[in-house]
This record gives C-alpha cells, structure tokens and sequence, in this order.
C-alpha cells in the first residue's frame, strides 16, 4: 500500500466541523492539518520540544512557560531549556530568555510586573534571577553557594522565599581539594531550608538574605501564609530518596525565622502543603496516618491554629498532587491519571466527591490558575497530537492553543493509536494503548513489541507518540511494528485497589495481564503470533526478565534497567522500603517469596534472546542488576548483548543517548526476526514541513 501524496488542508471549515463532530470532544484550534511524506526515526522525533514549568499572571492575561531544546552538535550532548511568554488571548507569543545557559522555574510576581526564574548564567550554580515581564535586562537577586531549589514569592512582592542545600564546610572544601573527601554513608547529611532574600537594596546597594530554618531536618516543599507572616513546610528525618518517600512532617515558622510549630505530626508521609487563601487551612497530601510504602496521596486539610488533620473525598485513584486553592478556599484543584489520560480536577473541602475541570481525553499537565480562578494555563498532548500550551476559562472548559513550537517540524503519516480493553485470566478488566504499523492494511498480520511502563505504579497516557523518549513508538510504528502499551495491575490510574493488586505478585498476576493483551492483538488479527518481542525500562525491564523465564513465544527481548534479583535489588537500591512493601517483608524473613519473584532464580528457563541495557550511574536499579543478568545469559549460551550508558542514572539524560536506545532494540529485534530496518534515525533528520 502507497502513502497518499504530500498535501495540505487549509481554510476548510467544513471538513473541520464535520470532524470534530465525530468525536466526544475536541481541542479548539485554528491551525492548518498536513501530512508530509517523511518517515519517522529518532533523529526526527528529537526534533519535538518538551514543555515544562508553566506559569499565569495574577490577572490571567500572560502565560510563561519552558522550552526545553537538545543540543547535539560536535562535542555536546545537552539540553538546553528557555523560557517563553505568551499572552492568553493568543496575541503574541515570544522567547523571553537567551543564552548559552538554560532558564527555568518562572513565576510571576503577586503584582504581575515581574517573573523570576532560575538559571546558572555567569556561574555554575542555579540562581534566582527577575526581569520586568514587558522585557529588559534580567538582574541575578541571589548567591546562594549551593544554588537555588524551589522558591515561592512573598504575598507583597517584597521577598523570594527558596531552598537552599546546606553547602560544604571550609574543612570538607579543603579535604576534597586534598584528595581525602572520604563518603560516610548516610552521615553528614546535607539538609535543604529555608532562606529569603529582599527585592529591594538596601543602603549598601545590596539585598538582604536572611536564614530562616536551620537544624537536622530537610525541607522538601513550602508556602507562605496569606499575610506573609509564616512559612509552612514539609520536613523529614533525613534527605535520602528512601526516607523522603516514607516519612514527612508539616510545621510553621515564623517569616523573619524562629521557633518551628508542629501542624502535623504522626507517622507515614504528609508533604505538599499550600495554605488556604483565607489563611485558615493548609491542604497536604497524605498517607494518612500510616506508613504506605506501596503510595497513596490522599489530600488532607489541617487547620493552621491546631487541630487534628481531616481527609477530604477519595479522589480517583487516590494519587493526586495538589495545583492550588480556589479563591474562595472552598476548593483544592489537583491533577491525577484517571485510565489513559490526565485530567485537572476540584475536590470540594466539604468532604463530597471530586469534579472534573477538563475533558476525559489526553494529557493535562503543569496547570498554572490566576489569582481569581478565571483562566488557567496548562500543557496538553494526545497520542497524534504534540505538546502546546492552551488556555482555559476554569469554570467551562473551553481550551485554546496559544504556543506553536512544534509547528514547524515534519510530521509524517504516523501509526495511529486506540485505546483496547481486555480481560485478564482471571477476568481483571486491562486497559492499554494500541499503535498500528504506519501504513496498516487491515487483514496483514504484523511483528507485535509488547512494551511495558516502570513503577510498577507507572501508567500509559496519551502522550505524543511521535515526541522523544527511550521508546519512541512511531519508530517502532515506521519499520512496521505494532506496538502494545498495556496497563497492569499495579498501574497508577485505576484506583488504590487496582495500584495495590499486584502485592507479593509480582511476574505472575501481572504477567497474565500482558499476555492477555497480547492475545487479544493476536486475535484481532493485527500481530503475527510468531513475530512477538518485548521490551520494557526499570520494572518493565524487571517483568521483561520474568517473561521471558515463563515464555518462549518472543522472539527477542529487550531489558533496560532490569531488576532480575529481588534479594541482590533489595540491598542496593537507593529506595529499599518500595520493594520490601511489596514483597511483604525483609528477604530474611522469607527467602521464598523473594526468590519466587526474581527472574534469576529461573534462568535455565530462559530460551529467548535477551538484550540488556543500563545506566552505569543508576542508584534506582543498581547497573549490577544487568549485569547480574547478562552475564548468566551468556553463560548459559543465551545470545545476548549488553548496552552500558557511562554517566547515566536511571534512564538516558543526555540526548545522543536517548537517541541511541531504539535503533539499538531495532537492531536486536530485527535481526531475530529476519528483518531489516526502515530507517534507523541516528542522526538529526533535517526534514522540514
């Protein structure tokens, strides 16, 4: 089957009313559609920006948003993000920020006059800087000696609240220029507070900074209290990522620093707090009470003169994070995957159910609402659509596109993409994502990758399909693959319940939810049963190990950031208790359940050749869980490779790697298929509209 020709649609308002008729809803936008006659690859999909940090103006008429763009000529492999101003009514749309060195973070002013953001020009730490929204030259305010964290604006505009790592001693600056910076571990924490600094000189044609927490403690989070008095924050034990995720507490202090005030403290995690507009409340989320190492995020109220904590109505899927208080201080906005999408939503303080603000399709993300919660801005995405910022009056939705930056890049014919629904072996309802071979002929039977998400609380939302990641899908979709996105259960998105099923489970329950799926592609008549692969990142490398110990009906297999032996991960990761929720206790106390779930207590099962691939900095799934697995494949005679990215953590950072990752798993899976590829896309396209 030929591509249609390269053609364009311009000015039809017919055809378009007539296509926004068959769907339950669409996106507001008086763009022109084309399809060009271009194939998809990494070097192309590179191309599509990123979005991040979305801000409104107090008055609701600006939006500033990042850009975040790589940087892959000669020598570099970066990203390089700045920041971009639009005004909502769709005026104008500008860069705001330039230079060698990224901005981000921005925030409006409480008068709107000013955006501060955050950038390491002339320097190699992260600092505040301002500049006057109508434009000029953008003054650096701080010097922090360990760069600049979150930070909020005081309600008068007088002060910037941040945080601020506690920096290194003159005595451990001297013992690392010596070459005797011993690591203690879990020692000598370095804590994050509190510091403010003044928007106006004084006398000296400086400004004032001021400490205002300090202690064995480290602050995650922050607001200020409605009449600047206060600051409440989230505080824990320690720094590490184990702890931060396990325990959290909420406390006060005074602006001009002080005697800490407890408002929460009980066990498990409470972080996130934003302080009514009234001043009476703060909101948090929660894990009510209780450690919940497995997640939960239920949204709480405590009041802030003292008073025992209330939980608010069960959001969703019990997994919210907080955008904000209504005007009024009767509501809390909060985002939360609900199935497939993303979606924006009010939760009543009264105790009754949550509503949602927007529509039941796509990914909205990074909201940011005005000060009288007239307009809100927000990014969205659906599977055929790239990211933009939109704007919206919040109490009807009614979203329209007021950033373009992905508009100039080629967009080939791409594989569509369906939401399918099947049931499980033991009649669980699955959901998953879909995307056909570009090029589909109905009645053709296709190679399936079977792709699978990390968490294992992670989900598949509508994201673009064409945009960067490690698997980018209309590559895949291109060489003529049809490619499966399942959510398992265990998945984020279907409720507590459902995030909760897979329990001293893992490799079984939801090993029968992939397949289900892949049975169902198969019946369907679109993947060919005997041209099946697999891959999957972090717990999707894990279950891509466990599968193929419990099948042999791939082909070829990819695992990245794999996690093959629960009882080595166990004591290595930087995020012990995760797993140990899961399993249900210590190894040493139950070896069995360990090792029932570890895929390398089963490799003589293993017939399927297998590609491994990590990070050689990865803290999350240490790099010697893939080599763990590696080197027994290959001991076994299993064909094998080992992919090792030096400087990386947990997934590809820089974007030469990132670009690297799916021709490779093409390669592997080509060439035990008996394939060839269509384009491997190692270089940047320079294809053009």
């Amino acid at each position: 089957m030929k591509r249609l020709p390269n053609f364009r649609i311009i000015n039809l308002p017919i055809l378009l009313i007539a296509l926004l008729a068959l769907s339950c809803f669409a996106f507001a936008e008086d763009e022109k559609a084309e399809i060009v006659e271009d194939a998809w690859n990494p070097g192309l999909s590179m191309q599509y920006n990123d979005i991040q940090s979305v801000a409104i103006s107090p008055d609701g008429k600006y939006a500033a948003y990042v850009v975040r763009k790589p940087l892959m000529e000669g020598e570099k492999s970066e990203f390089l993000s700045h920041i971009w101003l639009a005004a909502t009514d769709g005026s104008s749309d500008v860069q705001y920020t330039r230079g060698e060195k990224s901005c981000g973070n921005p925030s409006f002013s409480p008068d709107g006059k000013y955006l501060a953001f955050t950038s390491s020009r002339g320097g190699k730490k992260s600092q505040l800087w301002i500049m006057r929204v109508m434009g000029g030259e953008a003054e650096k305010i701080t010097d922090a000696k360990s760069g600049v964290g979150s930070y909020r604006w005081s309600p008068d505009g007088k002060k910037i609240a941040y945080l601020m790592q506690d920096p290194k001693t003159k005595e451990e600056e001297k013992a690392a220029k010596e070459k005797r910076d011993v690591i203690l571990v879990d020692q000598n924490f370095k804590y994050s507070h509190i510091y403010t600094v003044a928007i106006a000189k004084n006398a000296d044609d400086e400004r004032d900074v001021q400490r205002v927490t300090a202690g064995d403690y480290h602050i995650s989070s922050f607001d200020w209290t409605p009449d600047g008095s206060r600051l409440v924050f989230a505080w824990h034990p320690e720094p590490t990522f184990n702890t931060r995720f396990l325990a959290g507490e909420i406390a006060s202090v005074s602006a001009d620093s002080g005697e800490v005030s407890q408002i929460v403290n009980r066990p498990g995690q409470d972080n996130s707090p934003r302080v009514s507009p009234d001043g009476k409340y703060v909101a948090f989320l929660s894990h009510g009470g209780s450690i919940q190492a497995i997640g939960i995020r239920d949204i709480y109220i405590a009041p802030l003169a003292g008073g025992d904590p209330v939980k608010l109505g069960d959001t969703h899927d019990r997994n919210a994070a907080i955008v904000g208080w209504s005007a009024d201080s009767k509501r809390i906005f909060y985002r939360e995957a609900k199935g497939t999408s993303r979606n924006l939503f009010a939760l009543p303080v009264n105790g009754k159910a949550p509503k949602m603000i927007s529509a039941d399709v796509g990914n909205v993300d990074d909201v940011a609402i005005d000060r009288k919660n007239n307009m809100m801005a927000f990014t969205y995405e659906e599977s055929d659509k790239p990211v933009d910022v939109y704007v919206s009056r919040v109490k009807k939705f009614t979203p329209k596109r007021i950033s373009n930056i992905n508009d100039g890049i080629a967009r080939p014919l791409m594989g569509k993409t369906e939401i399918l629904t099947w049931k499980s072996k033991d009649g669980l309802e699955i959901e998953g994502l879909l995307t056909y071979p570009v090029d589909y002929v109905a009645g053709k039977k296709y190679p399936l990758v079977l792709t699978i998400h990390g968490g294992p609380a992670g989900v598949f939302t509508e994201y673009f399909t064409g945009g960067r990641g490690i698997y980018m899908v209309q590559t895949f979709a291109e060489n003529g693959y049809a490619v499966l996105r399942p959510n398992p259960r265990g998945s984020s998105g279907y409720g507590k319940e459902f995030r909760y099923a897979n329990f001293q489970d893992w490799g079984h329950g939801d090993y029968e939810d992939l397949m289900s799926g892949v049975d169902k592609v198969i019946e369907m008549g679109i993947a060919h049963e005997d041209s099946l692969c697999a891959m999957g990142w972090s717990y999707g490398g894990y279950m891509t190990s466990y599968l193929v110990t419990r099948t042999g009906r791939f082909k070829a297999a990819s695992m990245g950031a794999g996690l093959p032996n629960l009882v080595s991960m166990v004591t290595t990761t930087d995020i012990p208790d995760y797993l140990v929720a899961h399993m249900g206790g210590e190894f040493w106390e139950d070896y069995e359940t360990y090792e029932k779930h570890s895929a390398i207590y089963r490799i003589a099962e293993v017939t399927t050749p297998t590609q491994v691939i990590h990070g050689a900095n990865d803290l999350r799934v240490p790099f010697t869980q893939g080599q763990e697995f590696y080197v027994a494949l290959k001991r076994r005679g299993i064909d094998t490779e080992m992919v090792v990215y030096p400087r990386t953590p947990h997934g590809p950072r820089e974007p030469k790697f990132l670009m690297d990752v799916t021709p490779r798993i093409l390669t592997w899976f080509e060439k035990h298929l008996g394939r060839k590829m269509v384009t491997t896309g190692t270089e940047m396209s320079n294809l053009e509209n």
